[in-house]
């Protein structure tokens, strides 16, 4: 189903609100999760004999770029990443201890900061350490892949990603116009990052993601047009479309940026708005909250079979892993609990010289808790909760446990975001642009009619 882009409706719902890559959220973790709690928790969860997803944040940079709001540390400091990535090592130990060896790993991620910042022998020794404590799985359904800063690499280290194991890389593109990348500090060149797409196409990657950013200062319609003439040449497999959000009061790097360069909230809207027709009329179908993906892609697959899902890398195609954080504020999921890392390397570090697991802080989640997030993620990933489906996977009458919810949705539904019936929650192609805010209908923790400052704009 295609989107419908109705700005009125946008701007009236598209306010501040939660991404929903968990439920709870982490704005609900607290350190009254404790290492012992997820240690059990970890154990326990052997019994469902379930396959893994490693997570990896690595969180250095060269430089930064100034709309950046990741975790990351910008730095040349060898000693620093070298006493990084032995506590990451040592962690790596801790945790693989509690998971059965038996379970594999069908999917591994490396996140950051900029994961290519390591030298080819710390990456080759970091996945040497993982598959010597953990089980990877060598059979097709494996997906292992690793964000790539297009100005650290070149073809031959696309080739050696290749040959450790990685089948699908995402590289940072944000914004192919120069006026553009030398207002937040990346420069990268069309030419460059076309030489790496060959590259990884010949070395046989089984997927291609560019991620983009609109809003970004001096952007226009006509701007980020010419990028996406380019992105679309390219012909990545899938793209990830973010919504530039502009909080210089929370990451020091955006007060680089000159407010005035911003562009309106209007031509923000006149960007998206035409990027999702332009992609759309290229081929691409949209996944939601920002991804799209070319028709034959697994995103796409998983949609269709019902194994999509949403977690903190975003869309998902392994829905059955559990999900283990490796690294500084790593944030995980196994079994009934999430659980994120030490939030500083100082922290994280000192952690593990106490042979310590980092855990930080997280949350067990209920059974109310289960619900929500299986309605929520329902919504977000197939547009559609059908009632007789909920009540026959989770035991309960749907209309009836969440009639208050069914309520508040009545408004959206006559502002056509949803259709209600008897049948179950179907999202329009005009609610598509909205998930957050139908989400939020379901969110326990929060009051959907406040504008929350602690998140994004949704749109």
């Amino acid at each position: 189903m295609k989107v419908f882009f109705d700005s009125e409706l946008v701007g009236r719902y598209g306010g501040r609100g939660p991404r929903y890559t968990s439920y709870p959220t982490a704005l609900q973790f607290s350190p009254a999760l404790t290492v012992d709690d997820y240690r059990d928790n970890a154990i326990a969860s052997n019994k469902s004999m379930l396959p893994l997803s490693l997570y990896l944040h690595i969180p250095f940079c060269e430089s930064l770029c100034y709309y950046c709001g990741c975790n990351k540390i910008v730095t040349r400091n060898a000693e620093r990443v070298a006493r990084y990535l032995a506590m990451l090592h040592r962690e790596i130990d801790l945790q693989s201890t509690l998971f059965d060896r038996q379970r594999k790993v069908e999917q591994l991620h490396f996140g950051g900061g900029t994961p290519t910042y390591l030298d080819e022998e710390q990456l080759d020794k970091l996945m040497e350490k993982l598959a010597d404590a953990f089980s990877f799985d060598n059979s097709d359904r494996r997906e292992f892949s690793i964000e790539v800063d297009p100005r650290t690499v070149d073809e031959r280290d696309v080739r050696r990603l290749a040959r450790l194991g990685f089948s699908r890389l995402s590289l940072g593109i944000q914004d192919f116009n120069p006026l553009v990348q030398n207002a937040v500090n990346r420069i990268q060149a069309p030419e460059d990052v076309q030489n790496l797409v060959h590259a990884a196409r010949g070395a046989g990657f089984k997927s291609l993601s560019f991620d983009l950013i609109y809003g970004l200062p001096r952007q226009t319609v006509a701007s980020f047009d010419q990028t996406l003439e380019t992105v679309i040449a390219m012909r990545p497999d899938r793209l990830a479309v973010y919504n530039y959000a502009h909080l210089p009061h929370r990451f020091k790097g955006q007060r680089m940026i000159a407010d005035s360069d911003i562009p309106e909230p209007q031509v923000k809207l006149d960007i998206l708005h035409h990027t999702i027709d332009r992609l759309g009329d290229a081929g691409y179908e949209y996944i939601g909250m920002d991804h799209f993906a070319l028709p034959d892609d697994d995103l796409v697959r998983a949609r269709q079979a019902g194994t999509l899902q949403r977690n903190f890398q975003g869309y998902s195609t392994h829905r059955h892993c559990d999900l283990v954080a490796l690294g500084v504020s790593a944030i995980g999921s196994i079994g009934n609990v999430y659980s994120q890392n030490a939030l500083t390397t100082m922290q994280y570090e000192a952690m593990l010289e106490d042979h310590r697991l980092p855990v930080f802080k997280g949350i067990a989640v209920d059974s109310d808790d289960r619900l929500r997030s299986a309605a929520i993620q329902a919504l977000m990933c197939y547009d559609r909760l059908s009632f007789e489906e909920f009540n026959a996977a989770h035991g309960i009458d749907f209309s009836r446990y969440f009639a208050n919810e069914i309520e508040r949705l009545r408004p959206l539904a006559d502002d056509g975001l949803v259709a209600l019936d008897a049948a179950g929650i179907t999202i329009s192609r005009t609610g598509r642009l909205l998930l957050r805010s139908i989400a939020m209908v379901f969110d326990r923790y929060i009051d959907p009619s406040q504008n929350d400052g602690r998140f994004s704009r949704a749109i």
